[in-house]
């Protein structure tokens, strides 16, 4: 049996993984064109990108902004979320998901996870409506769709708007149509981390022409389409996408479809690897996925499964092995101390709103299954599902080396 590295043993490995981003010619090539012309904001390179993104993700409208923060807020704003609202959201998630809730003066309504997908509990959603319920916000975590057949039937039987966080979803498909074109409309992210990026950036798709029209309004300074310059609508901000970032995008979407299948391919080979290792569970993929992004590379960690070894040794152990796997969220989302202050007055507003008229304590909240994935989740970055098999089997090697060396650590 080879003795651990954590112990003093020989790692499996030393060759580093598949660095990010990925750029080359075709960026330098973009950005160039683009500096050179002068012409460096909200341009026709900008409009290039939004109609070629839309189409990858089967969307008829596409508006790009600063960031999927940004694009969250705008996709609230366009399906008339506001003050007093409530929205639907999972716990398990980055704070995005729910801060752009707040930015609206709309309060977040946390939902369970799925423990076998991270996704939202679809069968716990209608619960939690009520009639201050204007919006369900999923979240397609890690890649992976939530069941969007489920979202799209309890919506449209409350009068409900769907507003699909696919902040790690570019590429997933549900029924062979794009993430962020499944509900009412969807935002991305193309922030340093994520699989398409140009450091920062997002953007709104939808198939509807009036949420693109709002969207677009709420994103230029509230201007309207075709309408005077010094004319302004709405109250509004300023969240253009500049033509040097939309350069970089053009060159990273070209990329994105052989990337996209990459991943899924690795990911096949983790899983018949890994679902062989007593103690690690592998996440469901439901059979309406078409098509597969992967931001992370998920699996669930069982602490008996690894005769009690803690998580966090067990990750100690892997990551001296050359692999780097983590634990992900610490906490849910409604543990952030953003959400645990409490008062009267704007200061703290939304929760304090008299729009809304209920008492709303996020310190009560307790999601069962959100709790549980932030103490079992382990985590690998998207770049490393663009490696070989070899690589692949390196990871699974590590993981099978620490499992046979539990009673060592222990």
């Amino acid at each position: 049996m080879e003795k651990l590295a954590l112990l003093g043993g020989k790692p499996v490995r030393t060759k580093p993984f598949v660095e990010w981003p990925v750029f080359g010619d075709a960026e330098r090539r973009n950005l160039l064109r683009v500096f050179e012309s002068g012409k460096w904001w909200y341009g026709e390179t900008v409009k290039e990108f939004e109609e070629k993104y839309a189409a990858y993700q089967d969307a008829k409208f596409g508006i790009t902004c600063v960031n999927g923060t940004a694009a969250l807020e705008i996709a609230l704003v366009a399906c008339g979320i506001g003050a007093g609202d409530e929205v639907i959201v999972p716990p398990y998630t980055f704070v995005a998901t729910a801060s752009a809730v707040l930015k609206v003066n709309a309060i977040p309504v946390f939902v369970d996870i799925d423990i076998d997908t991270f996704n939202i509990d679809v069968s716990q959603i209608e619960a939690a409506i009520t009639n201050k319920t204007k919006a369900i916000m999923p979240v397609h975590f890690a890649g992976l769709p939530a069941d969007m057949d489920a979202i799209n039937r309890i919506a449209k039987k409350h009068g409900l708007k769907v507003i699909e966080d696919a902040a790690h979803a570019w590429g997933t498909k549900w029924k062979g149509k794009g993430a962020g074109a499944l509900g009412d409309c969807g935002g991305f992210s193309f922030q340093m981390s994520k699989n398409i990026t140009s450091g920062e950036g997002g953007i709104v798709l939808t198939d509807s022409e009036e949420i693109s029209l709002q969207a677009r309004s709420y994103s230029n300074v509230g201007r309207g389409v075709g309408t005077p310059w010094y004319e302004h609508y709405i109250l509004a901000g300023n969240y253009r996408m500049t033509e040097l970032q939309a350069a970089i995008l053009l060159a990273q979407l070209e990329r994105l479809p052989a990337q996209v299948k990459k991943r899924e391919a690795n990911a096949q080979i983790l899983d018949a690897e890994l679902s062989k290792i007593e103690g690690i569970k592998i996440l469901k993929r439901d059979k309406r996925v078409t098509q597969r992004s992967y931001h992370l590379y998920i699996v669930r960690y069982d602490q008996q499964g690894f005769g009690g070894l803690p998580r966090e040794k067990f990750c100690q152990a892997v990551q001296a092995e050359g692999v780097p796997m983590y634990g992900g969220y610490p906490h849910p989302v409604y543990r952030n101390p953003l959400f645990l202050r409490r008062g009267k007055g704007p200061k703290f507003c939304p929760l304090s709103c008299p729009y809304y008229g209920k008492d709303l304590d996020y310190s009560k909240v307790f999601c069962e299954n959100a709790e549980r994935a932030c103490k079992e989740a382990l985590w690998l970055r998207h770049s490393i599902l663009l490696g070989t098999r070899r690589d692949m089997l390196a990871v699974a090697r590590a993981i099978r080396k620490v499992r046979e060396n539990v009673k060592a650590l222990l």
